[in-house]
């Protein structure tokens, strides 16, 4: 059998998997997450997803998690809309029961660290990676090497003051359903048609991100900025407007040397958790 990494990538609605085989990843699938049940409930409905993937040569496991971890011991601290899952010693069960070294960190950390090695963020030393969806969050590589800071709580930007609430609120999904009252893709459907009210929506959206982004650049003029989430989609719709607030950035050269992307893994969750398993690369590959 060839030898394989697996990722999996453990949310509040599902828990998906995949395995990274020289290079490509194979075999992706997911199950519900049964977030509503003890905690001895949901770590065993992880661990029967991971023994489904055993007919496979797993030298190592990867696992991103939407919430705090302490990297070093394999603690997870809290997982967001997981209730029983506070303070779990996730990597001592699962090292335990399959004798395989497991890997856990935020997802958003996983994102950064996933388009930095298997995406198109391969050619930077420094970026960041910052994810659009339901949520915000954030992810930072520093000289090739991933920075997640105490608890994995690096790049949590989402999180800071902005205007009357947080970046997240302003620069998720959140933005368009508090203030417009639809979803982003039926948004973008009705830009895209000439809708004057939701092309303002993504006007607005634009320059909120660009305030996100002048944050960022504050603190680490990186080389790149990744975009990822399913929001990344409708970049047409805001790119104008994120420029155009970027443009007011009081740093000329930090923005000349900057290059905005689109990620453009189908699988980034996955990716970025098979990213975190630090084997020898000839043990992957022989």
């Amino acid at each position: 059998m060839e030898k394989a990494i697996l990722g999996l990538d453990i949310g509040g609605t599902g828990i998906k998997g995949g395995v990274l085989i020289k290079g490509h990843l194979e075999d992706i699938r997911s199950i519900p997450t049964p977030a509503n049940q003890d905690q001895e409930h949901i770590l065993e409905t992880i661990a029967l997803f991971i023994e489904s993937y055993l007919h496979h040569d797993i030298v190592g496991i990867g696992i991103g998690i939407p919430g705090l971890v302490d990297v070093d011991k394999g603690i997870v601290l809290g997982l967001a809309n997981i209730p029983a899952f506070q303070h779990v010693e996730l990597r001592k069960f699962l090292s335990e029961r399959f004798g395989k070294p497991v890997f856990i960190n935020n997802d958003a950390n996983c994102f950064a660290l996933g388009v930095y090695k298997y995406g198109i963020g391969k050619q930077f030393k420094n970026l960041v990676g910052i994810t659009l969806g339901t949520g915000t969050g954030g992810g930072i590589v520093i000289n090739g090497s991933l920075y997640s800071g105490v608890t994995s709580a690096a790049g949590e930007w989402c999180s800071a003051p902005y205007l009357d609430n947080n970046y997240e609120f302003y620069c998720s999904g959140k933005f368009f359903h508090n203030f417009y009252h639809q979803r982003p893709k039926a948004l973008a459907k009705l830009a895209l048609a000439g809708d004057p009210v939701a092309i303002k929506a993504f006007e607005e959206y634009g320059h909120h991100l660009g305030e996100l982004i002048k944050t960022i650049l504050y603190a680490l003029a990186p080389e790149a900025i990744v975009l990822g989430g399913s929001i990344r989609k409708s970049y047409p719709l805001f790119k104008d407007s994120l420029n155009k607030t970027l443009s007011t950035f009081m740093y000329p050269t930090v923005l000349e040397n900057l290059q905005i992307l689109l990620s453009e893994l189908d699988e980034t969750a996955i990716h970025g958790a098979v990213a975190l398993v630090d084997v020898e690369p000839e043990v992957v590959n022989s």
